[in-house]
């Protein structure tokens, strides 16, 4: 199903519509038309099952991501036990059923083009 693209129409990340702040987490949200854009901040130590589960109340991540790492690296593990790095420049998709953490002393920062609505919220 295509989607139909209606307004020329500009934001910027730095003027988000809403921002989350969760323990060692920061999410700025954007959103145009149907669509939204967020940009997650994780600080080191973050993980999620830590930082957003209290938040959410589900046992594990349970929104869908297609993202962009910027900068830090961060595992992801899914429920059945499969793990990948996701490193600066990688582009990735991770399905719902999942925990994840951030690796080493540097901020991970994701940009998210399908998580933004609910992220962080007890759904």
């Amino acid at each position: 199903m295509a989607v139909i693209i209606r307004t020329l129409e500009t934001k910027s990340l730095d003027s988000a519509d809403e921002v989350r702040t969760l323990p060692k987490t920061k999410v700025e949200v954007c959103r145009l038309e149907d669509h939204t854009l967020m940009r997650a901040t994780f600080e080191p130590g973050w993980k999620w099952s830590e930082c957003v589960k209290p938040q959410v109340g589900t046992t594990t991540c349970e929104i869908q991501h297609l993202g962009y790492c910027l900068s830090g690296q961060m595992k992801v593990k899914m429920n059945d036990g499969k793990e990948l790095l996701v490193k600066p420049g990688d582009f990735v998709v991770i399905p719902p059923g999942h925990d994840a953490w951030v690796m080493g002393n540097e901020p991970t920062v994701m940009l998210d083009f399908v998580g933004g609505a609910t992220y962080g919220k007890r759904i």
